[in-house]
């Protein structure tokens, strides 16, 4: 009998749109931060938006038509609220989630703002909420990263997480800035790791397979996000970000357009990138600044 050959997951982001497509046995179609009900968080902030559940539905159908998913992943933060579950989220939810589950099964990677989103749908639909940790499937790890991924994740040769609503932003000289959804493509750094993961083999390839990592923007343009040219780690949200557990000076990042902008080491030499100070302040970094 011949060898089975592995080949490795593809994984390639829609382009123009915060989603991506995982292809190996099966198709997954992977969406992060879609934060429904952030518009009744809002009222009660003083502004007055319109739900646009029906819109962003009708934007994930697209995809859906587009890609013809096996699965449907949800990243994390479905739902916006918490701790309490908003009046929006429970008509809307329902509703959301089962009109997906009737193109595709759907996995749920349960983030930080997701706690009770089990009780918000019909059991009997083809909708499962994994653990907050992660899971791998089909190949690859997912977790939203507002915790620890799962030690099983870090033998998965992909790993793909959300959590910070990756953005690029750069200022002039007169103090505008423009700010634009990002996708970040890094590794974790080990040595990091092993702090947290102090029993796990690094030595063996079946527990330890280097993962690539990649990390979302989110969907909901309404959320903001984290500019990671002007970032360090401890500004970053979850433990593996603010650890240095997921390498950032190395990191790529890529506009949803699929332009290439660099390694955030480098974008932090323009000009028009501030970085922070350490009184967490913000300066403009001239040309002739040190590292």
């Amino acid at each position: 009998m011949p060898p089975k050959i592995t080949l490795p997951p593809e994984i390639t982001p829609i382009l123009n749109e915060p989603a991506l497509t995982v292809r190996n046995t099966e198709t997954a179609l992977v969406i992060a931060d879609i934060h429904l009900g952030i518009e009744w968080d809002l009222y009660r902030s003083g502004i007055n938006l319109p739900s646009r559940m029906k819109e962003r539905l009708t934007k994930i159908e697209g995809y859906i038509e587009e890609v013809n998913p096996d699965r449907i992943v949800l990243l994390g933060d479905v739902k916006h609220n918490v701790p309490q579950v908003s009046w929006q989220e429970k008509d809307e939810i329902p509703r959301f989630l089962e009109a997906l589950s009737e193109y595709a099964r759907v996995d749920i990677l349960p983030g930080n703002h997701d706690g009770g989103i089990e009780l918000l749908f019909d059991r009997q639909k083809d909708i499962m909420v994994h653990p907050v940790r992660g899971v791998v499937l089909d190949g690859v790890g997912y977790f939203h990263g507002h915790t620890w991924p799962a030690p099983e994740l870090l033998a998965a040769s992909h790993v793909v997480t959300a959590h910070n609503h990756p953005t690029v932003r750069f200022t002039d000289k007169f103090g505008y800035s423009i700010t634009e959804p990002a996708w970040i493509r890094s590794r974790f750094n080990p040595e990091a790791l092993r702090e947290h993961f102090k029993s796990l083999d690094f030595g063996s390839k079946e527990a330890w397979a280097d993962p690539e990592v990649f990390i979302m923007p989110a969907f909901n343009e309404l959320c903001g996000g984290v500019p990671f040219n002007e970032s360090t780690c401890e500004d970053l949200l979850g433990p593996a970000f603010s650890s240095g557990s997921i390498e950032l000076e190395n990191a790529e990042m890529y506009l949803l357009d699929g332009t290439r902008l660099g390694s955030v080491r480098n974008l932090r030499k323009l000009e028009h990138t501030r970085v922070r100070t350490r009184t967490g302040g913000r300066r403009r970094r001239s040309p002739e600044s040190p590292e």
